[in-house]
Order: C-alpha cells, then sequence, then structure tokens
C-alpha cells in the first residue's frame, strides 16, 4: 500500500482539472498506472544487481522533475483560467505521472532481488501491487474530481503545488 500512496496523491491531485470522470475514462488509466507500478518492480527484481547503484542516484531527481513538469503545468493552466486541460489528458501525461509514482517501485524490486525470494512469492507480490495500485488510482480519481468539482481553480492550484512538494519530498528524501 505505501508503494500506491504516491500513485493515489498524483491522480487525486491531477484529477481536481477534469471535466468528468466516468468509468470509462477512469478504467484504462488506473490500468496503466497499476501496469507501469507492476512492470518498475518486476524489472528492478529481474535486474537488481544491476541498478543498486544507479537507482539511488537518480531516482530522486528524475521523480522530481516529472511531478514538477505535471504539478507545474496544473498551476499554470489554472492561473491561466483555460478550458484546456492537460492533466490525466493524453497518453503522454498519463504516462509520465506513473513513471514518476513508480520509480520507487524500481528500488523495492531491487531490494526484493537480494532477498532472493520464490518465484511464487514474487508472483503474489506483483499481483498485489498491480490490484492495490488499480484500486488506488480510481479512488484517487473520483475523489479528486470531486473535490475540483466542488471547489474548482483553488483546488487545481493545491493539487499542483501538493505534486510538485511530493517531487521535493523524492528529490531531498523528506
Amino acid at each position: 500500500m505505501s508503494l500506491c500512496a504516491d500513485c493515489f496523491a498524483v491522480t487525486t491531485c491531477s484529477s481536481v482539472t477534469l471535466k468528468s470522470v466516468t468509468w470509462r475514462r477512469v478504467l484504462p488509466i488506473a490500468l496503466v498506472f497499476a501496469v507501469v507500478q507492476t512492470m518498475f518492480m518486476l524489472l528492478g527484481w529481474l535486474f537488481g544487481d544491476l541498478f543498486v547503484g544507479y537507482i539511488h542516484k537518480v531516482a530522486g531527481i528524475l521523480g522530481f522533475l516529472l511531478l514538477l513538469f505535471v504539478g507545474g503545468s496544473m498551476i499554470l493552466e489554472a492561473i491561466k483560467g483555460g478550458d484546456e486541460v492537460r492533466d490525466l489528458n493524453g497518453l503522454r501525461n498519463i504516462f509520465i505521472g506513473a513513471v514518476a509514482t513508480s520509480i520507487d517501485a524500481l528500488a523495492v524490486g531491487v531490494s526484493m532481488s537480494m532477498a532472493s525470494p520464490t518465484a511464487s512469492e514474487m508472483a503474489a507480490d506483483h499481483a498485489a501491487l498491480f490490484v492495490v495500485t488499480f484500486l488506488s488510482v480510481v479512488a484517487g480519481m473520483f475523489g479528486g474530481y470531486r473535490v475540483g468539482h466542488r471547489y474548482g481553480r483553488p483546488a487545481e492550484i493545491i493539487g499542483g503545488i501538493v505534486l510538485i512538494a511530493i517531487g521535493a519530498r523524492l528529490l531531498f528524501g523528506c
């Protein structure tokens, strides 16, 4: 569940800008986040020995830059007052959000590889991660939409600030 907290936070904050939220819109986004999160953990597990030295060096910087882009875009759109909403609209923004929130899953996969779990243990861990990520994104999107629908632009600005703060936490390890 702790790996999915960032997914929940990012989709909640990003969803405050959406004009509508339907199951048809939410399910593919939740699927992308769940697949990316699960694949990053799998890659970390498969290539753990190769990644150990590099993950900690770039993870915080990469996560910060990605969330700065998404959060900054939200804030700028809210200030401009434009109708064009960038966050969680379009595969590129969805993928950026999914990657930004999945870097820690890569690190967890690396650490799990060092514990030498069995294939069945890893399969269970990956299945659990997939399901919890999927559900956290669904909950985040519906919750964020409700907050944004009720509070409008201030919610967009606060959402952008929260995303940048999450990125800063990744960068500075706070």
